[in-house]
């Protein structure tokens, strides 16, 4: 392999849960005609994996069973369990991204204790800071997720990131502002190309196509922003993997003998026109 080439990756998605009921209106924060009236638009959870032969990286550690009770949420499985089926413990996990601190993006991470845990400094100073005294923003943090990145700095397990850096070789984390001010995504080389997993940057494909963001968000710019830099790292549309879109599931093969995990690195097995149009997104 030429020095300058770099390292291919497997990339899996974990799909550990759902909340099925959620009105379609709520997934855009302006209504220009992309849903019907009334309809619902599901949005799932999921959490990711890139691994080679010599590197293991977790990418958000998703919620557990206490949460979805207490927020209305359906988990399928604990997402920290499901990395048995992978062949492995959360013990042994070395390295975790976290790209951004959203109660189901940070979850667990008492359960990753001899993980270097990746952030982008402005977000722990954001969900730290004074923004924090308002309710309708606090709302999708949870405090003992807050209190225990912040007792990781403490431990030297947390690791902060100002800007762009490479978490292992050839994967680097991009900040992308807009939903929180510290949302980064994570840039991986595969077989197929470059595929960035995008995380809450955009949920659902539909966001990102139509230019609409999702309603949560911190700054509006910076959001429509960050389609345009998320388009520019990835190698085409269906190379964006949104943080929340059912479709994700359905569009990509699973992976034989863990039917639960789907493999990105792989060609998706259907267009993204459709994958749009059967999110509910397009008329």
């Amino acid at each position: 392999m030429a020095e300058d080439t770099p390292p291919e990756y497997e990339v899996l998605a974990l799909r550990f849960g759902t909340h099925a009921d959620r009105p379609a209106r709520d997934n855009f924060l302006v209504d220009e005609g992309q849903f019907t009236p009334g309809s619902d638009m599901p949005m799932d959870f999921y959490l990711w994996v890139i691994r080679d032969d010599r590197h293991f990286l977790l990418v958000d550690t998703g919620f557990n069973e206490e949460m979805a009770r207490r927020r209305g949420r359906t988990l399928f499985r604990c997402p920290v369990d499901a990395l048995a089926d992978l062949g492995v413990a959360a013990e042994d996990v070395s390295d975790v991204v976290i790209t951004h601190m959203h109660y189901d993006h940070a979850g667990n991470l008492d359960r990753f204790p001899h993980a270097r845990i990746h952030l982008q400094e402005d977000e722990l100073r954001f969900c730290t800071g004074p923004a924090m005294r308002h309710h309708v923003v606090r709302k999708p943090f949870e405090p003992v997720n807050v209190k225990t990145a912040v007792q990781g700095l403490f431990e030297d397990q947390l690791v902060l990131h100002r800007g762009e850096a490479e978490i292992i070789p050839g994967v680097t984390v991009h900040p992308v502002p807009g939903h929180t001010p510290g949302t980064q995504v994570v840039r991986v080389p595969t077989a197929r190309g470059w595929v960035v997993l995008a995380s809450d940057a955009t949920h659902l494909w539909a966001n990102i196509r139509l230019r609409s963001p999702f309603p949560i968000l911190d700054h509006l710019t910076p959001m429509l922003e960050g389609y345009e830099r998320i388009e520019a790292l990835a190698d085409g549309d269906d190379h964006i993997i949104p943080g929340h879109d059912p479709q994700v599931a359905l569009r990509f093969p699973a992976l034989p003998g863990a039917p639960d995990w789907v493999r990105l690195h792989e060609p998706a097995l259907d267009s993204l026109e459709a994958a749009v149009a059967a999110g509910g997104a397009v008329r």
